[in-house]
Protein backbone atom coordinates (compact mmCIF):
# COMPACT_ATOMS: atom_id res chain seq x y z
CA UNK A 1 0.00 0.00 0.00
CA UNK A 2 1.29 3.22 -1.08
CA UNK A 3 -0.42 6.86 -0.09
CA UNK A 4 0.57 10.51 -2.12
CA UNK A 5 -0.70 13.90 -0.59
CA UNK A 6 -0.50 16.66 -2.82
CA UNK A 7 -0.88 19.81 -0.33
CA UNK A 8 -1.56 23.46 -1.71
CA UNK A 9 -1.75 26.27 0.07
CA UNK A 10 -4.56 29.18 0.45
CA UNK A 11 -6.04 27.06 -2.86
CA UNK A 12 -9.32 29.10 -3.64
CA UNK A 13 -11.93 26.45 -4.80
CA UNK A 14 -13.96 28.69 -7.46
CA UNK A 15 -10.48 29.43 -9.07
CA UNK A 16 -10.13 25.47 -10.28
CA UNK A 17 -12.21 24.25 -13.62
CA UNK A 18 -13.32 21.26 -11.95
CA UNK A 19 -15.50 23.65 -9.50
CA UNK A 20 -16.95 26.08 -12.23
CA UNK A 21 -13.93 28.20 -13.10
CA UNK A 22 -14.14 28.73 -16.93
CA UNK A 23 -10.96 30.68 -17.40
CA UNK A 24 -8.37 30.06 -15.29
CA UNK A 25 -6.14 27.80 -17.26
CA UNK A 26 -5.40 24.60 -14.63
CA UNK A 27 -5.83 21.63 -17.52
CA UNK A 28 -3.93 18.73 -14.36
CA UNK A 29 -6.90 19.77 -12.05
CA UNK A 30 -9.52 19.27 -14.66
CA UNK A 31 -7.19 15.77 -15.61
CA UNK A 32 -7.04 15.14 -11.75
CA UNK A 33 -11.16 15.73 -11.33
CA UNK A 34 -11.86 13.20 -14.30
CA UNK A 35 -9.40 10.36 -12.29
CA UNK A 36 -11.04 11.14 -8.42
CA UNK A 37 -13.91 11.80 -6.11
CA UNK A 38 -14.63 15.35 -6.31
CA UNK A 39 -15.79 16.58 -3.00
CA UNK A 40 -18.22 19.46 -3.31
CA UNK A 41 -19.13 20.01 0.07
CA UNK A 42 -15.43 19.47 2.13
CA UNK A 43 -14.67 22.31 4.45
CA UNK A 44 -12.16 23.50 7.03
CA UNK A 45 -11.68 22.68 10.26
CA UNK A 46 -9.41 25.07 12.24
CA UNK A 47 -7.34 28.26 10.68
CA UNK A 48 -4.99 29.48 9.86
CA UNK A 49 -2.02 27.77 8.56
CA UNK A 50 -0.69 25.44 11.63
CA UNK A 51 -3.91 25.13 13.17
CA UNK A 52 -5.05 23.70 10.00
CA UNK A 53 -1.84 21.07 9.92
CA UNK A 54 -2.53 20.03 13.83
CA UNK A 55 -6.06 19.11 12.58
CA UNK A 56 -4.56 16.84 9.51
CA UNK A 57 -2.20 15.20 12.19
CA UNK A 58 -4.61 14.58 15.15
CA UNK A 59 -7.96 14.31 13.41
CA UNK A 60 -9.67 16.74 15.83
CA UNK A 61 -9.89 20.33 16.37
CA UNK A 62 -7.59 22.91 17.21
CA UNK A 63 -9.15 25.98 17.55
CA UNK A 64 -11.39 25.50 20.48
CA UNK A 65 -8.59 25.37 22.87
CA UNK A 66 -5.49 27.36 21.40
CA UNK A 67 -4.32 29.31 18.55
CA UNK A 68 -1.11 29.17 16.22
CA UNK A 69 1.36 26.71 18.05
CA UNK A 70 3.24 23.15 17.58
CA UNK A 71 1.80 19.69 18.29
CA UNK A 72 1.70 18.97 22.12
CA UNK A 73 3.37 16.07 23.50
CA UNK A 74 -0.11 14.16 23.80
CA UNK A 75 -0.93 14.71 20.06
CA UNK A 76 -1.66 11.61 18.05
CA UNK A 77 0.24 12.30 15.00
CA UNK A 78 -0.86 10.43 11.92
CA UNK A 79 2.49 10.76 10.58
CA UNK A 80 4.48 8.88 13.51
CA UNK A 81 1.37 6.51 14.17
CA UNK A 82 1.95 5.37 10.91
CA UNK A 83 5.60 5.19 11.17
CA UNK A 84 5.19 3.57 14.03
CA UNK A 85 3.30 0.78 12.40
CA UNK A 86 6.31 0.23 9.77
CA UNK A 87 5.01 2.83 7.24
CA UNK A 88 7.69 5.01 5.85
CA UNK A 89 6.36 8.95 6.01
CA UNK A 90 8.29 11.26 4.03
CA UNK A 91 7.58 15.48 3.61
CA UNK A 92 8.83 17.43 0.84
CA UNK A 93 7.68 21.40 1.40
CA UNK A 94 8.82 24.55 1.32
CA UNK A 95 6.44 25.93 3.73
CA UNK A 96 8.71 27.84 6.12
CA UNK A 97 6.57 27.78 9.29
CA UNK A 98 7.56 24.14 9.96
CA UNK A 99 11.22 25.74 10.80
CA UNK A 100 9.67 28.70 13.13
CA UNK A 101 9.14 28.41 16.68
CA UNK A 102 5.09 27.84 16.53
CA UNK A 103 5.48 24.78 13.36
CA UNK A 104 8.80 23.60 15.13
CA UNK A 105 7.39 20.08 16.31
CA UNK A 106 5.34 18.80 12.99
CA UNK A 107 8.11 17.65 10.38
CA UNK A 108 10.07 15.36 13.18
CA UNK A 109 7.05 13.07 12.93
CA UNK A 110 7.89 11.69 9.77
CA UNK A 111 10.44 9.58 8.93
CA UNK A 112 12.36 11.40 6.67
CA UNK A 113 11.44 14.96 5.76
CA UNK A 114 13.46 17.67 2.93
CA UNK A 115 12.87 21.49 2.94
CA UNK A 116 12.96 24.02 -0.14
CA UNK A 117 13.70 27.48 0.99
CA UNK A 118 12.73 31.05 -0.02
CA UNK A 119 9.13 31.47 -0.13
CA UNK A 120 7.24 34.29 1.48
CA UNK A 121 9.81 35.83 4.30
CA UNK A 122 11.97 33.17 4.96
CA UNK A 123 14.99 33.92 6.67
CA UNK A 124 16.99 32.28 4.18
CA UNK A 125 19.32 34.32 2.37
CA UNK A 126 21.67 37.19 3.75
CA UNK A 127 22.41 40.65 2.58
CA UNK A 128 23.05 43.24 5.11
CA UNK A 129 22.62 45.93 1.79
CA UNK A 130 19.80 49.06 1.64
CA UNK A 131 17.15 47.21 -0.56
CA UNK A 132 15.44 49.26 -3.48
CA UNK A 133 11.76 47.46 -2.21
CA UNK A 134 8.73 48.27 -4.92
CA UNK A 135 5.81 49.88 -3.52
CA UNK A 136 2.77 48.52 -2.52
CA UNK A 137 4.60 45.03 -1.84
CA UNK A 138 2.03 44.32 0.60
CA UNK A 139 3.69 43.78 4.11
CA UNK A 140 6.81 45.35 3.16
CA UNK A 141 9.55 42.81 4.22
CA UNK A 142 12.59 43.48 2.87
CA UNK A 143 13.17 39.82 3.66
CA UNK A 144 11.18 38.24 0.74
CA UNK A 145 12.51 40.90 -1.63
CA UNK A 146 15.76 39.74 -1.13
CA UNK A 147 14.41 36.11 -1.42
CA UNK A 148 12.99 37.39 -4.94
CA UNK A 149 16.43 37.67 -6.06
CA UNK A 150 17.88 34.52 -5.98
CA UNK A 151 14.74 32.98 -7.94
CA UNK A 152 15.09 33.84 -11.59
CA UNK A 153 13.79 30.84 -12.87
CA UNK A 154 10.26 28.58 -12.28
CA UNK A 155 12.71 25.74 -11.93
CA UNK A 156 14.75 27.70 -9.12
CA UNK A 157 10.92 27.91 -7.20
CA UNK A 158 10.36 26.78 -4.04
CA UNK A 159 7.88 25.27 -5.51
CA UNK A 160 9.12 23.39 -8.09
CA UNK A 161 12.14 22.08 -5.57
CA UNK A 162 9.56 20.78 -3.43
CA UNK A 163 7.46 18.61 -6.29
CA UNK A 164 10.83 17.57 -7.54
CA UNK A 165 12.12 16.40 -4.02
CA UNK A 166 9.05 14.88 -4.34
CA UNK A 167 9.26 13.07 -7.52
CA UNK A 168 12.63 11.80 -6.21
CA UNK A 169 11.20 10.04 -3.76
CA UNK A 170 8.34 8.21 -6.13
CA UNK A 171 11.16 7.36 -8.51
CA UNK A 172 13.14 5.75 -6.09
CA UNK A 173 10.35 3.97 -4.03
CA UNK A 174 7.07 3.68 -7.12
CA UNK A 175 7.98 -0.21 -6.87
CA UNK A 176 7.84 -0.09 -2.69
CA UNK A 177 5.79 -0.80 -0.41
CA UNK A 178 3.75 1.03 2.97
CA UNK A 179 5.14 4.40 1.98
CA UNK A 180 3.58 7.88 2.59
CA UNK A 181 4.44 10.94 0.60
CA UNK A 182 3.40 14.49 1.74
CA UNK A 183 4.32 16.82 -1.31
CA UNK A 184 3.52 20.10 0.38
CA UNK A 185 3.83 23.71 -1.34
CA UNK A 186 3.24 27.06 0.09
CA UNK A 187 2.22 28.02 -3.07
CA UNK A 188 -0.48 29.85 -4.21
CA UNK A 189 -0.10 31.61 -0.90
CA UNK A 190 0.78 35.28 -0.88
CA UNK A 191 3.00 36.73 -2.29
CA UNK A 192 1.62 35.88 -5.85
CA UNK A 193 5.69 35.26 -7.06
CA UNK A 194 5.71 33.61 -10.32
CA UNK A 195 7.91 34.07 -13.51
CA UNK A 196 6.98 35.61 -16.95
CA UNK A 197 6.22 32.53 -18.58
CA UNK A 198 2.70 32.05 -16.21
CA UNK A 199 2.08 35.44 -15.89
CA UNK A 200 1.65 36.03 -20.48
CA UNK A 201 -1.05 33.21 -19.74
CA UNK A 202 -3.45 36.52 -18.44
CA UNK A 203 -2.35 39.67 -20.01
CA UNK A 204 -4.25 42.40 -19.10
CA UNK A 205 -3.36 46.13 -19.01
CA UNK A 206 -1.88 47.27 -15.57
CA UNK A 207 0.49 50.72 -15.16
CA UNK A 208 0.11 50.25 -11.45
CA UNK A 209 3.40 49.66 -8.98
CA UNK A 210 3.94 45.81 -8.59
CA UNK A 211 1.09 44.51 -6.77
CA UNK A 212 1.09 40.91 -5.68
CA UNK A 213 0.96 40.71 -2.22
CA UNK A 214 -2.56 42.29 -0.81
CA UNK A 215 -2.70 42.94 2.83
CA UNK A 216 -5.02 41.39 5.51
CA UNK A 217 -7.55 44.06 5.27
CA UNK A 218 -10.64 45.43 3.66
CA UNK A 219 -9.96 46.62 -0.30
CA UNK A 220 -9.21 49.82 -0.96
CA UNK A 221 -7.64 49.42 -3.86
CA UNK A 222 -9.06 50.10 -7.34
CA UNK A 223 -11.60 47.48 -9.04
CA UNK A 224 -8.13 47.46 -11.80
CA UNK A 225 -5.93 46.53 -8.99
CA UNK A 226 -7.84 43.84 -7.82
CA UNK A 227 -8.50 42.55 -10.87
CA UNK A 228 -4.71 42.26 -11.52
CA UNK A 229 -4.08 40.61 -8.51
CA UNK A 230 -6.71 37.93 -9.07
CA UNK A 231 -4.59 37.38 -12.48
CA UNK A 232 -1.34 37.11 -10.69
CA UNK A 233 -3.07 34.74 -8.17
CA UNK A 234 -4.43 32.88 -11.55
CA UNK A 235 -0.45 32.74 -12.87
CA UNK A 236 0.83 31.34 -9.83
CA UNK A 237 -2.28 28.85 -9.91
CA UNK A 238 -1.13 27.97 -13.26
CA UNK A 239 2.14 27.20 -11.78
CA UNK A 240 0.92 25.01 -9.34
CA UNK A 241 -1.25 22.63 -12.27
CA UNK A 242 1.80 22.23 -14.10
CA UNK A 243 3.28 20.67 -10.98
CA UNK A 244 0.44 18.42 -10.05
CA UNK A 245 0.75 17.48 -13.55
CA UNK A 246 4.41 15.96 -13.33
CA UNK A 247 2.92 13.84 -9.86
CA UNK A 248 0.24 12.96 -12.28
CA UNK A 249 2.65 11.93 -15.26
CA UNK A 250 4.72 9.92 -12.75
CA UNK A 251 1.72 7.66 -11.65
CA UNK A 252 0.67 7.30 -15.20
CA UNK A 253 3.99 6.03 -16.10
CA UNK A 254 4.55 3.75 -13.11
CA UNK A 255 1.19 1.94 -13.53
CA UNK A 256 0.64 3.73 -10.06
CA UNK A 257 -3.11 3.79 -9.89
CA UNK A 258 -3.29 0.49 -9.25
CA UNK A 259 -2.26 0.49 -5.62
CA UNK A 260 -1.60 4.05 -4.66
CA UNK A 261 -4.06 6.26 -2.78
CA UNK A 262 -4.09 10.17 -4.42
CA UNK A 263 -5.15 12.98 -2.21
CA UNK A 264 -5.30 16.39 -3.51
CA UNK A 265 -5.99 19.02 -0.86
CA UNK A 266 -5.54 22.55 0.94
CA UNK A 267 -5.69 24.04 4.37
CA UNK A 268 -7.97 26.82 3.80
CA UNK A 269 -9.01 29.15 0.55
CA UNK A 270 -8.65 32.52 0.25
CA UNK A 271 -10.63 35.98 -0.51
CA UNK A 272 -9.52 38.07 -3.72
CA UNK A 273 -11.55 40.91 -3.38
CA UNK A 274 -14.76 39.03 -2.62
CA UNK A 275 -17.15 40.55 0.01
CA UNK A 276 -14.38 43.87 -0.05
CA UNK A 277 -11.75 41.80 1.88
CA UNK A 278 -8.90 40.40 1.37
CA UNK A 279 -7.11 37.11 2.80
CA UNK A 280 -8.62 35.45 5.50
CA UNK A 281 -8.49 35.81 9.57
CA UNK A 282 -9.71 39.23 9.93
CA UNK A 283 -13.22 38.90 8.73
CA UNK A 284 -16.20 36.15 9.09
CA UNK A 285 -15.21 32.89 7.05
CA UNK A 286 -17.26 32.78 3.50
CA UNK A 287 -17.30 30.10 1.32
CA UNK A 288 -14.24 31.47 -0.33
CA UNK A 289 -11.87 30.20 3.20
CA UNK A 290 -14.14 27.84 4.28
CA UNK A 291 -15.73 26.01 1.46
CA UNK A 292 -12.26 24.22 -0.08
CA UNK A 293 -11.46 21.81 -2.83
CA UNK A 294 -10.84 18.26 -2.43
CA UNK A 295 -10.12 15.14 -4.49
CA UNK A 296 -9.55 11.27 -3.77
CA UNK A 297 -8.34 8.47 -5.78
CA UNK A 298 -8.89 5.17 -3.90
CA UNK A 299 -7.47 2.68 -5.77
CA UNK A 300 -9.71 -0.05 -3.50
CA UNK A 301 -12.81 1.44 -4.80
CA UNK A 302 -11.61 2.85 -8.31
CA UNK A 303 -14.35 5.47 -8.43
CA UNK A 304 -13.20 8.33 -11.24
CA UNK A 305 -14.96 11.43 -12.70
CA UNK A 306 -17.26 11.23 -9.58
CA UNK A 307 -18.60 13.95 -7.73
CA UNK A 308 -19.68 13.31 -3.96
CA UNK A 309 -21.85 15.83 -1.36
CA UNK A 310 -20.98 13.72 2.05
CA UNK A 311 -19.87 16.80 4.23
CA UNK A 312 -16.36 16.11 4.98
CA UNK A 313 -13.26 18.41 6.78
CA UNK A 314 -9.55 18.30 7.39
CA UNK A 315 -9.97 16.55 9.98
CA UNK A 316 -11.08 13.07 8.09
CA UNK A 317 -7.71 12.80 6.04
CA UNK A 318 -5.30 11.45 9.04
CA UNK A 319 -8.61 9.07 9.55
CA UNK A 320 -8.47 7.78 6.01
CA UNK A 321 -5.27 7.58 5.75
CA UNK A 322 -4.94 5.45 8.77
CA UNK A 323 -7.59 2.84 8.19
CA UNK A 324 -6.13 3.03 4.31
CA UNK A 325 -2.98 1.52 5.49
CA UNK A 326 -4.95 -0.54 8.32
CA UNK A 327 -3.80 0.90 11.75
CA UNK A 328 -6.17 1.45 14.21
CA UNK A 329 -7.64 5.18 14.71
CA UNK A 330 -6.52 6.47 18.48
CA UNK A 331 -9.37 6.98 20.65
CA UNK A 332 -9.03 10.79 20.54
CA UNK A 333 -9.64 11.22 16.80
CA UNK A 334 -12.81 12.79 16.10
CA UNK A 335 -12.51 12.57 12.28
CA UNK A 336 -13.83 9.88 10.31
CA UNK A 337 -12.28 7.44 7.42
CA UNK A 338 -13.94 8.54 3.57
CA UNK A 339 -13.73 4.93 2.59
CA UNK A 340 -17.40 4.47 2.32
CA UNK A 341 -18.67 7.30 1.67
CA UNK A 342 -15.41 7.18 -1.47
CA UNK A 343 -17.35 4.03 -2.37
CA UNK A 344 -20.91 4.27 -1.93
CA UNK A 345 -21.50 7.86 -1.35
CA UNK A 346 -22.51 7.35 2.12
CA UNK A 347 -22.58 10.84 4.41
CA UNK A 348 -20.28 10.85 7.40
CA UNK A 349 -21.81 13.08 9.46
CA UNK A 350 -24.51 15.72 9.46
CA UNK A 351 -22.34 18.45 11.01
CA UNK A 352 -19.44 20.20 11.42
CA UNK A 353 -17.48 22.74 13.14
CA UNK A 354 -14.88 25.15 12.23
CA UNK A 355 -13.16 28.37 12.87
CA UNK A 356 -9.94 30.36 14.38
CA UNK A 357 -9.20 30.81 17.94
CA UNK A 358 -11.16 33.38 19.73
CA UNK A 359 -13.61 34.32 16.64
CA UNK A 360 -16.79 33.31 15.36
CA UNK A 361 -17.22 29.58 15.93
CA UNK A 362 -18.89 28.42 13.10
CA UNK A 363 -21.71 25.60 12.51
CA UNK A 364 -22.17 23.83 8.96
CA UNK A 365 -24.91 21.13 7.78
CA UNK A 366 -23.51 21.37 4.42
CA UNK A 367 -26.18 23.87 2.98
CA UNK A 368 -26.51 26.12 5.64
CA UNK A 369 -23.20 28.05 7.41
CA UNK A 370 -23.75 29.11 11.04
CA UNK A 371 -21.61 31.89 12.52
CA UNK A 372 -22.27 32.65 16.27
CA UNK A 373 -20.25 35.67 17.38
CA UNK A 374 -18.82 36.93 20.65
CA UNK A 375 -21.78 38.78 22.74
CA UNK A 376 -19.41 41.34 23.67
CA UNK A 377 -16.37 43.24 22.03
CA UNK A 378 -14.40 42.20 25.22
CA UNK A 379 -15.16 38.81 23.35
CA UNK A 380 -13.86 37.05 27.34
CA UNK A 381 -12.91 34.96 29.04
CA UNK A 382 -10.49 33.56 26.22
CA UNK A 383 -7.70 31.25 27.44
CA UNK A 384 -4.50 29.60 25.03
CA UNK A 385 -4.35 25.64 26.95
CA UNK A 386 -0.59 24.58 26.06
CA UNK A 387 2.52 22.74 27.63
CA UNK A 388 4.52 24.05 24.15
CA UNK A 389 3.84 28.07 24.95
CA UNK A 390 4.83 29.37 21.51
CA UNK A 391 3.33 31.67 18.87
CA UNK A 392 4.26 32.20 14.75
CA UNK A 393 7.45 33.49 15.14
CA UNK A 394 8.39 33.57 18.86
CA UNK A 395 7.85 31.81 22.40
CA UNK A 396 5.35 33.09 24.71
CA UNK A 397 6.20 36.63 26.51
CA UNK A 398 7.58 36.60 29.73
CA UNK A 399 5.05 38.96 30.56
CA UNK A 400 2.12 36.67 29.00
CA UNK A 401 3.61 33.63 31.06
CA UNK A 402 3.43 35.56 33.95
CA UNK A 403 -0.34 35.20 33.69
CA UNK A 404 -0.46 31.39 33.17
CA UNK A 405 -2.30 29.14 35.46
CA UNK A 406 -2.17 25.35 35.88
CA UNK A 407 -5.40 23.88 34.26
CA UNK A 408 -7.19 20.43 34.68
CA UNK A 409 -6.21 18.29 31.72
CA UNK A 410 -8.62 17.87 29.17
CA UNK A 411 -9.98 14.82 27.36
CA UNK A 412 -7.63 14.87 24.72
CA UNK A 413 -4.35 15.32 26.83
CA UNK A 414 -4.05 11.93 28.54
CA UNK A 415 -3.77 13.04 32.09
CA UNK A 416 -1.66 16.02 31.51
CA UNK A 417 -2.52 18.99 33.02
CA UNK A 418 -1.73 22.70 30.82
CA UNK A 419 -1.11 26.01 31.29
CA UNK A 420 -4.19 28.04 30.84
CA UNK A 421 -2.59 31.73 29.29
CA UNK A 422 -4.52 34.49 28.83
CA UNK A 423 -5.32 34.68 24.96
CA UNK A 424 -3.47 37.66 23.54
CA UNK A 425 -6.00 40.55 21.85
CA UNK A 426 -5.86 39.85 17.87
CA UNK A 427 -7.20 41.43 15.14
CA UNK A 428 -9.74 38.32 14.61
CA UNK A 429 -10.45 38.97 17.97
CA UNK A 430 -13.27 40.99 17.65
CA UNK A 431 -15.71 39.67 15.62
CA UNK A 432 -18.50 40.80 17.77
CA UNK A 433 -18.08 43.87 14.97
CA UNK A 434 -20.10 41.44 12.40
CA UNK A 435 -22.35 39.92 14.48
CA UNK A 436 -24.10 36.47 14.07
CA UNK A 437 -24.79 35.42 10.77
CA UNK A 438 -26.36 32.20 9.01
CA UNK A 439 -26.08 31.96 5.41
CA UNK A 440 -28.05 29.84 2.88
CA UNK A 441 -24.95 27.93 0.26
CA UNK A 442 -27.53 26.55 -1.94
CA UNK A 443 -29.98 29.58 -2.93
CA UNK A 444 -26.86 32.37 -1.58
CA UNK A 445 -23.81 30.78 -2.76
CA UNK A 446 -21.81 33.76 -2.58
CA UNK A 447 -23.13 34.46 0.83
CA UNK A 448 -24.51 38.04 0.34
CA UNK A 449 -27.56 37.88 1.59
CA UNK A 450 -27.89 36.68 5.83
CA UNK A 451 -31.09 35.00 6.41
CA UNK A 452 -32.93 35.31 10.29
CA UNK A 453 -34.77 32.09 10.41
CA UNK A 454 -35.36 31.24 14.58
CA UNK A 455 -35.91 27.36 13.70
CA UNK A 456 -32.51 26.74 11.37
CA UNK A 457 -30.64 29.05 13.95
CA UNK A 458 -31.98 26.80 16.76
CA UNK A 459 -30.87 23.63 14.93
CA UNK A 460 -27.68 24.82 14.10
CA UNK A 461 -26.72 25.67 17.70
CA UNK A 462 -28.05 22.77 19.08
CA UNK A 463 -25.46 20.87 16.77
CA UNK A 464 -22.83 23.41 17.73
CA UNK A 465 -22.95 23.04 21.59
CA UNK A 466 -23.04 19.04 20.87
CA UNK A 467 -20.17 19.19 18.93
CA UNK A 468 -17.80 21.41 20.98
CA UNK A 469 -18.99 19.10 23.81
CA UNK A 470 -17.52 16.06 22.29
CA UNK A 471 -14.47 17.91 21.76
CA UNK A 472 -14.51 18.82 25.45
CA UNK A 473 -14.56 22.77 24.89
CA UNK A 474 -13.50 24.76 27.38
CA UNK A 475 -16.12 25.98 29.37
CA UNK A 476 -15.14 30.12 28.86
CA UNK A 477 -16.05 29.46 24.58
CA UNK A 478 -19.61 28.69 25.64
CA UNK A 479 -19.79 31.86 27.49
CA UNK A 480 -18.52 34.72 25.25
CA UNK A 481 -20.61 32.87 22.73
CA UNK A 482 -23.58 33.21 25.52
CA UNK A 483 -24.44 29.42 24.62
CA UNK A 484 -24.72 29.48 28.80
Amino acid sequence: MKAIMVMFDSLNRRMLPPYGCDWVQAPNFQRLAERSVVFDRAFIGSMPCMPARRDLHTGRYNFLHRSWGPLEPFDDSMPDILKRNSVHTHLCSDHGHYWEDGGCTYHPRYSSWEIARGQEGDPWKGDVREQSIPDHLGMLWPQDWINRQHLGTPDMQPQTVTFANGLEFIETNHDQENWYLQIETFDPHEPFFSHEEFKRLYPHNWDGPQFDWPPYDRVSESPDAVAHVRYEYAALLSMCDRSLGRVLDMMDRHRMWDDTMLIVNTDHGYLLGEHDWWAKCIQPFYNEVAHIPLFIWDPRSRKRGVRNDSLVQTIDLPATLLEYFGVPLPEDMHGVPLRETLETGASVRDYCLFGVHGSHVNCTDGRFVYMRAPTSEENGPLYEYTVMPTHMRSMFSVQELQHAELAQPFSFTKGVPLLRIPAAKLPWSSANRYGTLLFDNEADPLQQAPLHDNAIENRLTEAMVDLMRANDAPAEQYARLGLV
